[in-house]
């Protein structure tokens, strides 16, 4: 973190936004300086994104605004949701090219390599032939951030640039992010994650319900708080502790799986039991192959040889080919939320629509589960009847749980759910998980995560690496004393992490 002569590169005073009449920044005052890290931090909806994108001129369509904003002259913005923000017709290479076409034609290629190795994607070369949708959620959220740096912006918004990320990832975005910070490049940093926080900021904003709560250096914040929401968001943030529990019956076995993209092999997993009544967390960089195993479960990806049966049933490869009964027995949620919705229904429609379509419930029937399952979620009735568009991230996950939840499923697949939520929702919703566990005791639940503390929640731990499953034990031993050297240094890093 520099701490060098204060100039003011962007400022807002007294920004007040309002959207129908609704105001969602109210009041807000802060200053961005060059070569320091101002961080933002807060629910979803708090109005972190709005205030972040204030800063660069930007406002949601149809806004009213006050106060004053004096924005940057030069930016870059690293997005929530970086597949929304890349052309999914274009390859990688394409993408980049296009900014850095202000370089030398003979220049062009090395420095997006450069950008590249700069925004911790070391081993881009074969990335450049790939369109968006080949890549995992971490390393589009990369090429969006070498995206900002083609740009030479003097300014980056980074809306949750670590989600997502395993903890080896994460530690170099957050040196990149301080190497920006050194270079003179002030960085506003909007975060879930109080462990980046911590080891980035120089300031952070506390903000509830549009405003700004209480700021101050993040050892203060978290050591003395002085408001309430912020010692509930630093409370929320403690570690879970693994359950211990004897395994139930086996309900989905994988032998011999190996799962390929465009003829390369991904994911290679010899053997891997899943029972009735367990959590098993699937752990493992960016990119190394947990999302792929996952969809591959959940038939949504059919390039695989092996065999996955559940209950003693081999599954068919591919969703088209389930009954609706293997359907609704095998329920994923996306990562990205806001992908997995359709933009002109609402969302009490798409929820309720699940229970109607894979167990056959009336239709005012399954409206009510609905409500009450996304009440139980925490959306207030407020949101049921919004398009997907009025949710923030984090309401749109939850939305999307309801939704798999409706299907009343045997095996709940979760790829990385929590990883856009503020501390206190990310309990909520996984003390919410771990209570099916104990209400439900036919439900299997996978999480696939980044997150050691997430994982901290599961009876088993499976680790990937490079498409190798190379560890599985029980969640205690794998967090304690893990035997394999990559992710021991997992372990290590989110300890560094947690200590900074």
């Amino acid at each position: 973190m520099s701490l060098g002569a204060e100039e003011v590169v962007a400022e807002l005073r007294d920004l007040r936004v309002e959207i129908g009449g609704r105001a969602i920044v109210d009041g807000v005052s802060l200053r961005v300086v060059a070569g320091r890290v101002t961080a933002l931090v807060g629910a979803s909806g708090s109005g972190k994104t709005t205030t972040g994108l204030a800063l660069l001129g930007e406002f949601p369509p149809g806004a009213a605004v006050t106060g004053e904003v004096r924005a940057a002259d030069r930016a870059g913005y690293v997005p929530q949701h970086p597949a929304a923000a890349l052309n999914p017709a274009r390859r990688v290479s394409a993408l980049l090219r296009d900014i850095a076409r202000t370089r030398p034609r003979e220049e062009r290629r090395g420095r997006v390599l450069d950008a590249l190795r700069d925004a911790q994607l070391p081993d881009a070369e074969p990335l450049l032939r790939r369109f968006p949708h080949q890549l995992s959620g971490g390393q589009q959220q990369r090429v969006t951030l070498a995206q900002a740096l083609l740009l030479g912006a003097r300014v980056v918004v980074a809306d949750e640039p670590t989600t997502g990320q395993d903890a080896l990832t994460k530690s170099r975005v957050v040196e990149e992010l301080a190497a920006l910070a050194a270079r003179g490049i002030a960085v506003v940093l909007l975060s879930h994650d109080l462990d980046v926080v911590g080891a980035l900021a120089d300031e952070v904003h506390v903000m509830r319900a549009g405003r700004v709560v209480e700021s101050g250096p993040a050892d203060r914040l978290r050591l003395t708080p002085g408001h309430a929401w912020t010692r509930e968001l630093f409370d929320a943030a403690r570690p879970f502790t693994s359950p211990e529990t004897a395994p139930g019956e086996p309900v989905v076995e994988i032998r011999d799986l190996t799962a390929r993209h465009r003829r390369a092999d991904v994911v290679r997993v010899p053997r891997l039991t899943l029972h009735q009544g367990e959590c098993l967390a699937v752990v493992g960089r960016s990119g190394s192959g947990k999302t792929t195993l996952a969809r591959a479960l959940a038939g949504l990806h059919r390039a695989y040889d092996g065999e996955v049966t559940l209950d003693g049933a081999r599954l068919p490869r591919s969703l088209r080919d389930r009954s609706r009964a293997q359907l609704a027995a095998v329920q994923y949620v996306f990562q990205d939320a806001r992908a997995a919705f359709d933009e002109h229904r609402t969302v009490l429609d798409q929820v309720s629509r699940t229970a109607v379509r894979l167990r056959g419930a009336g239709a005012e029937a399954a409206r009510e589960e609905a409500r009450e399952t996304l009440a139980g979620l925490g959306l207030t009735e407020s949101l049921w009847d919004r398009q997907p568009t009025g949710l923030s991230g984090g309401e749109l996950q939850r939305a999307a749980l309801a939704r798999a939840l409706l299907a009343h499923p045997r095996v709940l697949l979760c790829d990385e759910i929590t990883s856009a939520l503020d501390p206190v929702t990310r309990r909520t919703i996984l003390d919410t998980l771990t209570g099916l566990l104990r209400t439900r005791p036919d439900l299997t639940l996978v999480l696939i995560t980044h997150d050691l503390d997430t994982a901290a929640l599961a009876h088993r731990i499976a680790v990937l690496d490079a498409g190798e499953l190379v560890e599985t034990g029980p969640a205690r031993q794998i967090l304690t004393a893990p035997a394999h050297p990559f992710t021991a240094a997992l372990t290590r890093t989110t300890a560094r992490l947690q200590g900074a």
